[in-house]
């Protein structure tokens, strides 16, 4: 891997909330491939009545301020698969989002946790086969999330709130929580400035 692609720093540097059922590096992509434990999952409560706490995120302790691009290639096609950046507070406070294959088609969305969860979701059945970049900007009381495949601009995707003072770890993450034998192939992780403003 190289530098420029992040994954190996923080692979070097960083933590498994879960760990996954294979981790391999590629040098000559500058890739890594994780490969998902059967069931791993994250979500809390709402409308399943059910608490996930199993996937499989690949975190760094960051700043009050940051932002995190996670990039990986979109070639998952079953139901529930999952693959972006993760944000952790603790087990109650967390933000997911990236695409996760649902209802048939890869949707762009995200989860938002305080104690318990919700979801957004939009259909982007272009980004099949590419590579997607998902990046989350924290600065003061938000954490603001935009993805986009190659080759397309940022669309944003959620503004959610967050305790100003709470402090977090980020990287990239995946679960499958239908299915063994999910394997992403993340092709970045990078860290940096937020935004500069909203719009």
């Amino acid at each position: 891997m190289t530098a420029d692609s992040g994954l190996g720093a923080l692979l070097r540097d960083g933590y498994w909330t879960h760990e996954p059922v294979a981790v391999e590096p590629v040098i000559d992509r500058a890739a890594l491939l994780v490969t998902a434990e059967e069931g791993s999952d994250a979500w809390r409560t709402t409308s399943y009545g059910f608490v996930h706490d199993s996937e499989h995120a690949l975190l760094r302790p960051t700043d009050r301020a940051f932002a995190v691009e996670v990039s990986f290639v979109l070639d998952f096609a079953e139901q529930f698969d999952q693959a972006g950046v993760f944000l952790r507070v603790d087990e109650h406070e967390w933000v997911k989002a990236g695409v996760e294959f649902s209802d048939g088609l890869p949707q762009v969305g995200a989860v938002v946790t305080h104690g318990t969860s919700d979801w957004s979701v939009a259909p982007v059945p272009s980004w099949t086969g590419r590579v997607v970049t998902v990046r989350a900007s924290r600065s003061g009381d938000a954490v603001t999330i935009r993805a986009w495949a190659d080759g397309e601009e940022p669309r944003l995707v959620r503004v959610a709130h967050l305790d100003p003072d709470a402090v977090m770890s980020a990287g990239l993450f995946c679960a499958a929580p239908t299915r063994a034998g999910l394997t992403v192939t993340f092709t970045a992780c990078r860290f940096g400035e937020p935004d500069a403003g909203l719009h």
